[in-house]
């Protein structure tokens, strides 16, 4: 029986009753049967019933009845039955690692403080009671944000296992519109401990594919959804949480009430936030009002959300929204085009190593890596910015400037900033972190102002010159700061000596002003028992917290005063008040900090985008890759020995990537046929990897390329059905071929492998070359076609200005003489891309390679001999019968 029932039915399990008796008849007990602790723990059960709850307990946090079993299971701790209720414990001070424990096991967890001090207590009206407590703080995947979770060793680099790169809450809504029969979604995501917030607005299909694509890039690991979802969308969702079989890996989906998702009840909850923000520089009502309705109908529920955490606040930062729409901002990759060209992770086992970011990511910092995500998920349209970019990343490979030297170091072993300067902006820091982040951004910005001489005039870039010369401004705040604190005090977490100077903080002064004469006091009060004992060596001690006077002879015993008790009581509380009075003064330097956070936030993203930069050069470097040229006015893809970064990567030095040329100007068109395991598909990644590259102001794996910036890259590769959608293979090929006709354009890059393959084969080839003649004269779009449809080649006689037929060649070397009659020959594959279609696609070679017994291959190519022969003699007859024909009409 858990808390809850506890607490309706007032039973609990009487010690040595039978189950069968606790089953048929619960135990009922009266309130007073239950301890005062246990009173109100279900007190604070019912409060937060979906929350396990970590209440402390002295030096140690304890959880209570089901919360307790769920905890020691999780935790692997020992449970117990203590009173009424099983309970287990951890040590405060490793909190942190249990409460990170069970959030990622997908549980909400909230923790319990003591809220009174003992000698506080001792003197109220109520020092008899059971201590107060109160629920200080919650957490969920998307709200690891305080100093209960985020211990000093968890903003550093020696902890990214703790730290995702990315910890997205997303909520969701959406609007049916029967007359257009199409289905609208507002989106808005917040990285709590970051402080980015993401919205959109946008139609969708039934497939759901646009909000798919963008789930992948927000990587989101909490969703918000109304209880009445959709089911193409909760399908989904679900298909995409079901992705991961480790539950700390898994996406959380919470749904919330329906009604807090409606227009006027969000719009409601908006402006009541908005207008009464104290903040200033928040994001004003007139901002958020011009919004689309559906994100609007996320952001009610959203604030609503993140106040049971008190992270509300992020949400006021008019500077952290960012629009997500591809239609505005960057290369449109769908969340098929991201799976397919493995932008995030492989499609082996999911992992990042084989991926295009593994490849990118030299980054060296957690901010920098964050930010080096998004410019994989969104590469650039703009040819200004890819300029800017590809002007930096050459002069820092060119350069001999020992300025970018020194910067680069200084990104060595830094913590997590972001994370940092937001955790204090929630006020929720400890003094050692805020120590370590003040410290850190302010040697950062004494050292780049140091170099500002060198940067002048070392450094040509742009971008690279506006980054360094405006940081250490923007970094200036900090300084007086890190002045105010007393640094043994901050790194020791004392919070009574934290601040070295107390001329801005009058309390404090007050306080310590009261003590020190309590302390006179009673240093007095010595002087006159001294003198009414006769024994100038009596001196105070302390035992248990009181002091106490020893005379000089142990014989004698020792003994206090009525005084000297009161003063001492008086001491001990006005010291507990003294820690009371530094933790409001502490909130208070917080939020004054907080009043710089923009600015600070700015220049941690400048150092940012340095570390992204450093970054690709270093890539560029290590790769022996090529400055792109790229083009506004031309769309176009030449590149000359282009390679597979991933692949190459993989391959190393000693068994190299055999390079290829790519030609797409003239002819907008490219079919690409030739055997399985040719490297069909391993070309036509590469050659969108690269224009993925490329528009993120990267260089490419080739010698030399020239690129016209393209709006999109769409992709339809590989066989595989979709249970969670309820879609065949052949079903979910066509629905992506669908999807792609109604968004590329003559901008675009498609690539379509094997399209057709999931029917039967003529049905297939109509579909495959219906689908690829309407890309060629009517999306006009740059394309690449791999097939083992011979008839589809023919179009390169058709449209010969658009189309060119190409192969992966290979070698063939005839079997031994006692199966040359019979089986099939061998086959070597070269991997080079070479003009002109393949006569056929090898599938018995394959075969052989994959050993298949010998019996099986032979029966196989007789066959298939007998059916080339039917195919031969059937096309025969029809070039007869249409040659016939076309006399007949003729005459």
């Amino acid at each position: 029986m858990n808390l809850n029932q506890f607490a309706k039915t007032g039973g609990g399990r009487v010690l040595g009753s039978s189950p069968a008796q606790d089953a048929s008849v619960p135990f009922r007990r009266s309130k007073s049967a239950f301890t005062p602790l246990e009173q109100q723990v279900i007190q604070l059960k019912q409060q937060h019933e979906d929350a396990l709850l970590a209440i402390e307990c002295g030096y140690k946090y304890r959880f209570f009845g089901e919360d307790a079993e769920i905890a020691a299971k999780e935790l692997n701790i020992f449970c117990h039955l203590d009173h009424n209720f099983m309970t287990c414990s951890v040590p405060t001070h490793r909190l942190f690692v249990h409460v990170r424990r069970l959030v990622s096991q997908g549980h909400k967890v909230g923790v319990v403080k003591q809220m009174e001090t003992s000698a506080i207590k001792a003197s109220g009206a109520n020092k008899n009671a059971l201590f107060t407590r109160q629920l200080s703080a919650l957490y969920t995947k998307s709200t690891l944000v305080g100093e209960d979770v985020n211990p000093l060793c968890g903003l550093g680099e020696d902890d990214q296992g703790s730290n995702p790169p990315d910890s997205f809450l997303l909520c969701i809504s959406e609007s049916w519109d029967q007359k257009a029969r199409q289905v609208t979604i507002g989106l808005v995501a917040v990285q709590p401990s970051t402080g980015d917030v993401l919205l959109d607005s946008f139609t969708d299909n039934h497939s759901r594919s646009e909000l798919e694509g963008r789930i992948l890039k927000i990587n989101p690991v909490e969703i918000l959804v109304p209880s009445d979802l959709s089911e193409h969308t909760q399908r989904l969702l679900h298909s995409i949480a079901s992705t991961s079989t480790q539950a700390d890996d898994r996406i959380q989906i919470q749904k919330k009430e329906s009604a807090e998702f409606e227009f006027p009840s969000a719009m409601n909850t908006v402006t009541e936030f908005y207008c009464n923000s104290p903040d200033t520089g928040s994001r004003s009502l007139s901002s958020v009002a011009s919004l689309e309705s559906q994100v609007i109908c996320c952001l009610g529920p959203l604030i609503q959300y993140l106040r049971e955490f008190n992270l509300e606040r992020v949400l006021l930062n008019d500077s952290s929204f960012r629009c997500l729409s591809t239609e505005s901002q960057g290369l449109a990759l769908s969340a098929t085009t991201l799976r397919n060209l493995e932008i995030f992770s492989n499609q082996t086992d999911g992992g990042l190593r084989g991926s295009l970011l593994w490849v990118l990511d030299h980054t060296r910092t957690a901010f920098g890596r964050r930010l080096l995500r998004r410019w994989v998920s969104q590469p650039l349209t703009d040819l200004r910015s890819i300029s800017d970019r590809q002007d930096a990343v050459c002069e820092i490979l060119q350069s001999d400037s020992a300025a970018l030297a020194a910067i680069r170091s200084l990104l060595v072993h830094l913590p997590d900033l972001e994370r940092g300067i937001c955790s204090i902006y929630h006020t929720k820091c400890s003094t050692q972190e805020f120590y370590l982040i003040c410290s850190s951004l302010s040697r950062l910005g004494l050292e780049l102002k140091a170099l500002i001489p060198a940067i002048q005039s070392q450094l040509s870039s742009s971008l690279l010159r506006t980054l360094l010369l405006d940081t250490p401004d923007l970094l200036s705040p900090v300084h007086h700061f890190l002045k105010v604190l007393n640094e043994k005090a901050a790194k020791a977490g004392d919070k009574k000596e934290l601040f070295s100077d107390l001329s801005d903080f009058p309390a404090l002064r007050e306080r310590r002003a009261e003590i020190q004469s309590v302390l006179d006091e009673i240093r007095d009060h010595r002087k006159v028992v001294r003198t009414v004992l006769r024994t100038p060596a009596l001196d105070y001690i302390t035992v248990s917290g009181l002091e106490v006077m020893e005379p000089s002879t142990k014989a004698v015993g020792r003994y206090h005063s009525p005084y000297l008790v009161e003063r001492c009581r008086s001491l001990q509380q006005l010291r507990e008040q003294l820690l009371l009075d530094c933790q409001r003064a502490w909130n208070d330097f917080l939020h004054q900090f907080g009043e710089h956070y923009h600015t600070m936030k700015r220049a941690i993203s400048h150092l940012a985008t340095m570390d992204c930069l450093f970054s690709l050069a270093e890539v560029a470097k290590q790769g022996d890759y090529c400055r792109p040229e790229m083009s506004e006015s031309r769309c176009q893809i030449v590149i000359k020995d282009g390679r597979n970064p991933a692949i190459d990567l993989l391959l190393g030095e000693h068994n190299q990537y055999v390079p290829n040329h790519t030609d797409l100007q003239g002819r907008r068109t490219m079919i690409v046929t030739g055997p399985n395991m040719g490297g069909k598909s391993s070309y036509i990644r590469q050659v969108a990897l690269v224009c993925v590259m490329a528009q993120m102001g990267c260089h490419v794996p080739a010698t030399q390329a020239s690129l016209g910036i393209l709006d999109g890259i769409y992709t339809r590769m590989g066989a595989s059905d979709n249970i969670y959608k309820g879609r065949s293979t052949f079903m979910e090929e066509l629905t992506e071929a669908s999807e792609i006709i109604a968004r590329a354009t003559e901008r675009s890059l498609v690539i379509m492998d094997e399209l057709g393959r999931g029917t039967s084969t003529h049905d297939g080839i109509a579909i495959a070359y219906a689908t690829l003649e309407h890309f060629i004269t009517e999306v006009k779009s740059l394309t690449l076609f791999v097939t083992h449809y011979p008839p589809l080649c023919e179009l390169e006689r058709k449209h010969p200005d658009h189309v060119a037929n190409y192969h992966m060649a290979f070698l063939l070397t005839d079997p031994p003489a006692q199966a040359q009659a019979q089986g099939p020959e061998f086959i070597t594959f070269l991997y080079q891309l070479t003009e002109g279609a393949a006569g056929r696609s090898y599938g018995l070679n394959v075969a052989r390679l994959a050993n298949i017994p010998e019996t099986i291959l032979h029966t196989a190519a007789k066959k298939a001999r007998e059916l080339e022969d039917t195919v031969n003699t059937r096309s025969v007859h029809l070039t007869v019968s249409l040659a016939t024909f076309a006399d007949i009409m003729k005459q």
